[in-house]
């Protein structure tokens, strides 16, 4: 089985699963394939950035850290987007979150409890990110405590290589 981002004439993105390259092309000569969102029978191919790992045991040259979740380019870029420069973006976004998180403290799960003790002023006062669920972030938010979440997956330092 292999997956296509397809682009119909009205520009919606949408993915569609294949047997083999050659059946796309097969359904699309006979007319089998529209937009289900409107309808539409002009589809093709959209652009798809390729989804390749870097090897698990490595770090990364941009960051010095070990790869976290592999990642693709949203396949929503707009008509005429230029994916080279997406990535070059990309990657400038990862270098930048790396060097902020030079300086702060992994905290886990313990994220929320730890943010409210620093806000109390019960923990020292420093820069920390870990994992927090919708809830724990609602309530910390609530109760006058900023936080914000990361742009890129952070990879827990006990699974790194």
């Amino acid at each position: 089985m292999i997956v296509f981002d397809l682009r119909c004439g009205g520009g919606h993105v949408f993915e569609a699963w294949f047997g083999s390259s050659d059946d796309f092309g097969s359904q699309k000569a006979r007319g089998l394939l529209s937009c289900p969102i409107c309808g539409d029978a002009a589809v093709e191919k959209a652009v798809m950035a390729p989804n390749i790992a870097a090897k698990g045991n490595r770090k990364s040259a941009d960051t010095g850290m070990a790869p976290g979740p592999t990642t693709t380019l949203p396949a929503t870029l707009p008509a005429g987007a230029d994916v080279g420069k997406a990535k070059e973006m990309l990657a400038e976004l990862a270098r930048l979150q790396a060097k902020v998180l030079e300086n702060s403290d992994w905290v886990g799960r313990d994220f929320a409890r730890e943010a409210r003790a620093i806000h109390d002023g019960e923990s020292d006062r420093r820069s920390i990110h870990g994992e927090a669920s919708h809830a724990e972030v609602k309530s910390l938010i609530e109760d006058g405590i900023g936080v914000a979440p990361l742009p890129l997956p952070v990879t827990p330092p006990e699974k790194q290589n």
